[in-house]
């Protein structure tokens, strides 16, 4: 199982490299990444959160409030934290995005809607903590029980060719089997449902089969290059043959289960590994071995255009995490809900330089 760097263990990996070495810090939005970091807090105030140089100041930022000016954002930063760059020899950063794709869908199975969402099977054992999934991807985390022994869970082409049919955990149905498959990667999704009304879904648990990254195994086939390959370019792929699609969605074995949000928790935005509601452009999928959930992080990517066309650099908060994102030099940017940020998800894929914004000791 992993563990959040906590008790110093990695303290030796960093070197304090002060606010000027961060390109463009004094022309972000201090008072966005502040109000993000701010989601963080209630979940931790009671619990401090300790990172690899002492204990974040959540107490400090709900003192001050939402209703702060810019200036006394960038103050609060400033005073309570230091920046901090891993020490060389550094391997080059590496950012890519994600978002919360939007559905249509049925609360019952009709023609047109006829592929099912489920929900957390009952008979599904985890076996490690699914918020450090990615330093565990290379082994079975989940497991199930069939009798008096403990076996692996259904794959995803068990899962698909009605392994769990008629025991009740269909939440709701979908139209298109590729849209379901990126609504599990990106772990989150928002459906309209054929009455008018709208679902907010929110990851569950997993299969405990190691993510594959199908892009990964086309590139490696030689079906697409690297440097071609994107969202988009990757649906058209699946869609022009289905069965061949099918067959390559399937050699990920990873299934996502999800859950109806309700009420106010799922009325602001999905919801990221922290509990708190994603903020979009702020909001970083980070390795919680190598940082600590709620650690504000400073993310720099020349080739990268923010929504503004500028270069991207922007003070962010680890506040989910990924099957992907392993390591300190990789992180995932939440941008948002829909089309739009999906096409900023689907072309975010730069190399960047990350700096931990670590409380002053």
């Amino acid at each position: 199982m992993g563990s959040s760097p906590d008790i110093g263990t990695l303290e030796s990996d960093y070197v304090a490299c002060g606010f000027d070495a961060l390109p463009g810090w004094a022309e972000d939005d201090h008072l966005a990444a502040f109000r993000a970091f701010l989601r963080s807090c209630p979940a931790h105030a009671v619990r401090i959160a300790r990172t690899i140089h002492g204990p974040l100041p959540f107490q400090e930022a709900l003192a001050l409030g939402a209703d702060i000016r810019p200036d006394e954002a960038r103050k609060f930063f400033e005073t309570h934290f230091e920046p901090f760059c891993r020490q060389a020899p550094r391997v080059q950063g590496f950012v890519t995005g994600y978002y919360e794709p939007i559905l249509l869908g049925a609360l019952e199975r009709s023609d047109r809607f006829n592929v099912p969402v489920y929900g957390l099977p009952t008979d599904l054992v985890p076996l490690e903590s699914e918020v450090f999934r990615a330093a565990n991807n290379d082994k079975v985390t989940a497991r199930r029980r069939r009798g008096s022994e403990m076996v692996d869970y259904f794959t995803r082409a068990e899962i698909e060719n009605g392994a769990l049919e008629g025991r009740g955990l269909e939440l709701l149905y979908v139209g298109d089997w590729v849209e379901l498959f990126f609504m599990h990667v990106q772990g989150s999704g928002r459906v309209q449902l054929d009455d008018g009304s709208w679902v907010r879904l929110s990851f569950a648990g997993k299969n405990g089969h190691p993510y594959t990254s199908i892009a990964k195994v086309l590139v490696e086939k030689n079906e697409l290059s690297a440097n071609e390959i994107d969202m988009a370019r990757l649906k058209a792929w699946l869609r022009a043959a289905p069965e061949r699609g099918r067959r390559l969605l399937q050699e990920n074995k990873s299934y996502i289960f999800f859950r109806i949000l309700t009420g106010v928790e799922g009325s602001g935005g999905p919801l990221g590994a922290e509990g708190v509601t994603l903020t979009p452009g702020r909001s970083l999928a980070i390795d919680p071995v190598c940082t600590p959930l709620g650690c504000p992080v400073y993310v720099a990517a020349d080739r990268l255009l923010a929504e503004c066309g500028r270069p991207f650099a922007r003070l962010m908060v680890g506040q989910d995490v990924g099957s992907a994102i392993r390591g300190p030099e990789r992180g995932d940017i939440f941008w948002g809900t829909g089309d739009a940020a999906g096409e900023f998800a689907g072309s975010t894929r730069h190399q960047a330089t990350f700096f931990l914004l670590l409380p002053k000791r």
